[in-house]
């Protein structure tokens, strides 16, 4: 996990890195469509942000790090820029690359967002990455996680008063914390998202990435890279919940449509990517 103050930096260079939002969305207000966030209090965000803490903490236990501050720094810059156009200021987004050859993303409620090595040499530009990377921040700015498993800041329930739970001294305490991030991890990595919310995710990623100037088809094309290397290992028709990927494109292009989008007059930086990617090392063994 990077440090506070190279996320600050980070955070500070957006404003300089991030491309003009595009003409379609001027005098309109197009940023609440990237986010459709209910009312929350600021114990819910505390526990969301403890929450996912704890959660990204697990998957750093599974997957080392990749160890490049300057090509972490570039995707956080990417990262950032997408994520100051959600309804989510309240939160602060960190963007980290797991050192594994696994194509995937994945996404911590409270603004935590990994990338693989390995999902990152399958991209051919940096709007490929902004789509994936807006996926990521969609989940997180709608609140799947947290919705799904009702995690709220204050309740009379165990399970919604979470955020007190943190730290307690009670081995129940600690007991149904620790079941709860069980329990988020297995939605993360075994893509448990609802259809909807996978949808809805997508959706907002379109939004994102046109109101941060990127193309959003970048999305679509990357999704149909890899369908063939998701295709090996998933079984299908085991999970009818998950949209498949001809279900997952056709929304995308049909948000561009419907939102009157120019992809041709969007950014995909390629010479950008290809200058920042230029030393991506193969993904390392991994030690588990």
């Amino acid at each position: 996990m990077r440090s506070t103050s190279l996320f600050k930096a980070a955070l500070i260079a957006t404003l300089c890195f991030s491309v003009p939002v595009s003409a379609w969305a001027a005098g309109e207000n197009w940023r609440t469509r990237a986010s459709a966030a209910d009312e929350i209090t600021s114990g819910d965000i505390a526990a969301e942000v403890e929450f996912g803490r704890a959660i990204a903490a697990r998957i750093l236990g599974r997957y080392r790090a990749y160890d490049n501050p300057a090509f972490v720094k570039y995707v956080n810059l990417v990262g950032l820029a997408l994520a100051r156009n959600t309804n989510r200021p309240e939160l602060d987004f960190h963007f980290a690359i797991l050192d594994t050859g696994e194509v995937n993303a994945y996404a911590a409620p409270g603004g935590y967002v990994f990338v693989t090595t390995g999902a990152l040499q399958l991209m051919k530009n940096e709007s490929e990455l902004a789509g994936v990377l807006a996926h990521e921040i969609a989940h997180v700015a709608e609140m799947h996680v947290v919705k799904e498993l009702n995690i709220k800041g204050a309740d009379d329930s165990v399970m919604s008063g979470l955020a007190q739970l943190v730290g307690g001294s009670s081995e129940s305490a600690r007991a149904a914390f620790s079941q709860a991030v069980d329990k988020g991890l297995d939605m993360i990595f075994k893509d448990a998202y609802k259809r909807d919310d996978e949808l809805q995710a997508d959706s907002t990623a379109v939004i994102l990435c046109a109101l941060s100037g990127y193309d959003p088809s970048a999305l679509a094309k990357y999704l149909d890279k890899t369908r063939a290397i998701k295709e090996k290992v998933l079984v299908p028709d085991t999970d009818q919940t998950h949209p498949s990927f001809d279900t997952r494109i056709s929304r995308i292009n049909e948000v561009i449509a419907k939102n009157g989008i120019d992809t041709a007059k969007l950014a995909t930086r390629q010479k950008r990517f290809s200058s920042a990617t230029k030393g991506l090392k193969p993904a390392a063994p991994q030690n588990r």
